[in-house]
């Protein structure tokens, strides 16, 4: 038993530095991941730190950090990430930005075979999106992008 009492007040004594090598490695992780997360460990960590640094037992200090660390992942995180997130850039892009995209049938389109040059002057291969032939010359609007083919349906005006 004396082995215990005197491994647990080692452990008291020496604290400071296993809560600068979490904290340091929490930064460490928050460096490559980029979501906050370890960033508030690290928090609670700097917390557990001053709490030893008070002289709190080191049961104490988890306790402490723990808890402070919980807060600031549940309060602070988020509004950090919203504000980060805010000025992402609204404009849709590949794709996403051929979605919707009105354009012409150059070439009859079949489920199998077409071609359209689109309103961004881009000329794609095409399919037809319900099987129906679409002919030379039709309005048409991309519906979807299956690789490098263009599926499309008729624009009806």
């Amino acid at each position: 038993m004396d082995g215990l009492a005197t491994f647990l007040a080692d452990i008291g004594q020496w604290a400071w530095i296993a809560w600068l090598v979490l904290i340091a490695l929490f930064l460490v992780i928050e460096m490559l991941t980029l979501d906050f997360t370890f960033l508030m460990l690290s928090f609670g960590g700097l917390l557990g730190l001053v709490a030893g640094l008070l002289g709190l037992p080191w049961w104490a200090q988890l306790i402490v950090a723990a808890v402070a660390a919980a807060m600031f992942i549940f309060f602070l995180r988020p509004p950090l990430l919203h504000r980060l997130r805010r000025g992402e850039d609204p404009a849709k892009s590949n794709v996403d930005a051929l979605k919707g995209l009105y354009g012409t049938a150059l070439l009859d389109i079949t489920q199998i075979t077409g071609q359209v040059k689109l309103s961004n002057g881009d000329i794609w291969t095409a399919r037809s999106a319900d099987g129906s032939p679409i002919i030379t010359g039709t309005r048409i609007a991309v519906v979807d992008i299956s690789g490098a083919t263009a599926i499309v349906r008729p624009v009806i005006e």
